[in-house]
């Protein structure tokens, strides 16, 4: 975290004065939101500012400077596979801000009036809490934006005066006030909307087959969400003689069920990221979603009411569902579903039975060993495979010595050329999809499950702490302080490789609500006007 402290507070100038008196009054906080990602992508905000006021309307610009690096955006993906899919990757930016050194609140923005400025030719995209209604200034206002190339290439985006208009006089502050701001950014991938395939058609415990048959469901636009083992519905092969599918029944109409596309997080929540989420937090809510123990290679502590970790880079462990759903929440994102987190892996490619997330059965199996461990270029120093065949993975064959999680994109560093399989990634760039943390999706194997409607966050907490959408897993009037309805993907950095696969359903049904030292959380967030249409 690098930044940029100091308090203002706003003078309403002359009209003729206004300009010079903005460049001397504005110096605002900056919270640099920096994730060391894999080929070093270095997502960095920059040189923010406030600028713009308009005070009849009640709105500031704010002004700020974004770069990271080996960006990419393709009409065509995999050339060669023939689903002539598309993708980029993105920033979801989001605003807080204090009053007078008083508790960090989430800006509203309007839903125009923003711009990329210079630089790599961008498109901004605001997002609402939620996207099946308008744009409402109060009801359902902007909670963040995604930036992203607005044309096909790759290397470094970097735009500079991006300006998102925020709507201060909606949030109850005043024209003039002493303010803190900080200007957040996570890296996330665009998955594009249509059919995919949900089970591999091996033999993975619990996975998805279709209704009536032994064979992977295709999942289309036709599909109403029925979930029954007759013909054109979704069903579940048992484990042990237990269905991990639940019985029969219906998702949800607005159930994201992945076809409409969405948006997810390159990488798990790492720790850097989540201490600035609990530096925003009131202490009382800070206590109730850190952990502090400093096991398995979490080194998140507090000091002087402050929390730091010694592995910022390290994707963070210990978070339970409730945890997740808080920083979800915060950041104005979702759970993802397990029907998702199954397309983020296989993208519309036919499945591979008995596949991991790189779209092989192959799995590298000597143990690594690290270089630069803890760094912002922790590494694999030995037994990197490089077959491209056998996917590199943090679990308990590869894990030896290393008691914890590795850093987050960690298995592309070798070289931007390693490739899908090399790198472990999913179809669409997405990362760790299989092993070093557990995913934590929204299931489809009980009714809570089902009932999701992939409303978003909009960046407030209830007062002890709690991911305040009562819609979600978990939730009800006092928040989200339980786990059902959520589940268990991926596989971990101490399991072995049969959970890592991506149609492996054992625990997609299971209510886990304490923290663990395998447990991680990614969020998504809905294409606009996307779930339910």
């Amino acid at each position: 975290m690098i930044g940029l402290h100091q308090y203002f507070t706003p003078v309403i100038p002359k009209p003729q004065e206004k300009n010079m008196s903005m460049k001397k009054l504005l110096t605002l906080f900056l919270l640099l939101f920096v994730c060391h990602h894999a080929h070093a992508n270095n997502i960095q905000v920059t040189n923010a500012t406030l600028t713009g006021q308009n005070t009849a309307e009640g709105y500031w610009l704010v002004q700020f400077d974004l770069e990271w690096e080996n960006s990419w955006r393709t009409n065509n993906l995999f050339p060669d596979d023939g689903h002539d899919v598309g993708n980029w990757d993105a920033a979801w930016v989001f605003i807080k801000y204090r009053v007078s050194g008083g508790e960090w609140q989430h800006a509203k923005l309007h839903s125009d009036g923003h711009s990329t400025g210079s630089g790599t030719p961008a498109t901004i995209e605001i997002g609402l809490p939620n996207e099946r209604e308008t744009y409402h200034s109060t009801d359902n206002p902007g909670v963040g934006a995604f930036i992203y190339r607005s044309g096909n290439g790759s290397g470094t985006f970097s735009t500079t005066a991006n300006q998102l208009r925020w709507n201060y006089g909606v949030d109850g502050v005043s024209n003039t006030t002493q303010l803190d701001i900080k200007v957040l950014a996570i890296e996330m991938v665009y998955v594009a909307p249509g059919s995919f395939w949900l089970g591999s058609g091996g033999n993975e415990s619990g996975r998805f087959i279709a209704g009536g048959g032994s064979g992977a469901f295709l999942a289309t636009e036709s599909w109403d969400g029925c979930i029954a083992n007759t013909s054109g519905c979704l069903w579940g092969a048992s484990t042990s003689g237990n269905s991990t599918i639940g019985g029969t029944g219906n998702l949800h109409d607005h159930y994201p069920t992945g076809v409409e596309g969405f948006y997810s997080m390159k990488y798990s929540v790492g720790q850097q990221q989540y201490v600035d989420f609990l530096n925003t937090l009131t202490a009382t809510q800070a206590s109730e979603r850190a952990y502090t123990g400093g096991a398995n290679r979490n080194g998140i502590s507090i000091s002087g009411g402050v929390y730091s970790t010694t592995n910022p880079y390290v994707a963070n462990n210990f978070l339970s569902w409730m945890d997740g759903a808080a920083y979800m929440d915060w950041a104005g994102l979702r759970p993802m579903t397990e029907l998702e987190y199954e397309k983020a892996a296989r993208g519309p490619a036919n499945p591979v039975a008995n596949e991991y997330a790189w779209g092989t059965s192959s799995i590298a199996n000597a143990a690594y060993t690290l270089s630069n461990a803890g760094e912002a270029n922790e590494s694999i120093a030995t037994n990197y495979n490089t077959s491209g065949t056998a996917g590199n993975v943090m679990y308990s064959s590869t894990r030896g010595s290393i008691d914890g999680p590795v850093r987050v994109g960690i298995f592309a560093a070798h070289g931007s050329n390693a490739g899908r399989v090399t790198s472990g990634a999913g179809y669409w760039g997405i990362m760790e999809l299989s092993g070093n943390v557990w995913e934590r999706p929204v299931t489809v194997g009980n009714g809570t499950g089902r009932g999701f409607t992939g409303l978003h966050g909009n960046g407030q907490l209830t007062a002890p702490g709690h991911g305040a959408v009562a819609a979600w897993p978990g939730g009800g009037e006092s928040g989200i302080t339980g786990a059902t309805g959520s589940g268990v993907r991926g596989g971990s950095w101490d399991f072995n490789a049969t959970p890592l696969r991506v149609s492996f359903r054992e625990n997609a049904a299971s209510t886990i609500s304490i923290r663990n030292i395998r447990s991680g959380f990614r969020g998504v967030r809905s294409l606009p006007v996307a779930v339910g249409e």
